[in-house]
């Protein structure tokens, strides 16, 4: 009975911990991403780089997936509007047959985005690994980022964590309701960023530096 009590406690001391810091963490990504987030097109300011986050380009079932398109269709406008003038889409290559920055990238060619104006980063593995790269691998020290509302939150602290000046632009919502797991995985994603940060992470990979517009697609990869 000793043993349940002290491990009961030590339960509720962990889930208390937890839970501060879980309330930390959103007051101070919030509290950064105050006068840094756009949603119209003629408030937001010019910036020669966009960063594009990325996501798969279809659900599970096989379906359009809403955050892909609504996240493609600001990256275009942004540009059409002048507001970008370069695109760095950074997503998923980590596996066979899985290729967001190449999804984008046709997905924009469609919506009359020129190729030349677009720079992909294939090791976008995930928010973190994006926001530094950019500044490490495609030497941006200062972008435009375009996903969702609490996508851009997390990357805004990011960036600000590698002292890049950064703003973001607010994708349309998909109209999904919330479910409570993707509420309790976004707050992971930001404790996950908290320790990436305090402990200086290196992203999965890095690799040559790239200048952007100057890119040699691989062979095969143009399509």
């Amino acid at each position: 009975m000793r043993f349940l009590f002290r491990s009961l406690k030590w339960a509720l001391v962990a889930a208390a911990f937890l839970a501060a810091a879980v309330c930390i963490s959103e007051w101070k990504v919030k509290q950064h991403a105050e006068g840094k987030l756009y949603d119209g097109l003629s408030a937001t300011p010019e910036e020669p780089v966009a960063l594009v986050l990325g996501t798969a380009a279809e659900t599970r079932g096989g379906g359009p997936n809403r955050y892909f398109v609504h996240r493609m269709k600001a990256a275009a406008e942004l540009y059409h509007a002048g507001k970008a003038q370069h695109l760095l889409l950074s997503g998923d290559n980590g596996t066979w047959g899985y290729n967001e920055p190449m999804d984008m990238r046709r997905t924009l060619i469609g919506l009359g985005v020129d190729s030349a104006d677009m720079t992909l980063d294939f090791a976008g593995f995930d928010t973190y690994d994006s926001v530094v790269r950019a500044k490490r691998i495609f030497g941006q020290e200062r972008f435009l980022i375009v996903s969702q509302r609490f996508h851009n939150e997390r990357a805004l602290y990011i960036a600000h964590g590698q002292g890049i000046r950064a703003i973001a632009f607010n994708a349309e919502e998909t109209g999904i309701r919330q479910t409570k797991w993707s509420w309790v995985r976004e707050r992971g994603a930001r404790l996950k960023m908290w320790k990436d940060i305090v402990l200086g992470v290196e992203p999965h990979f890095l690799g040559e530096p790239v200048v952007l517009g100057q890119q040699v697609l691989p062979t095969g990869q143009h399509r």
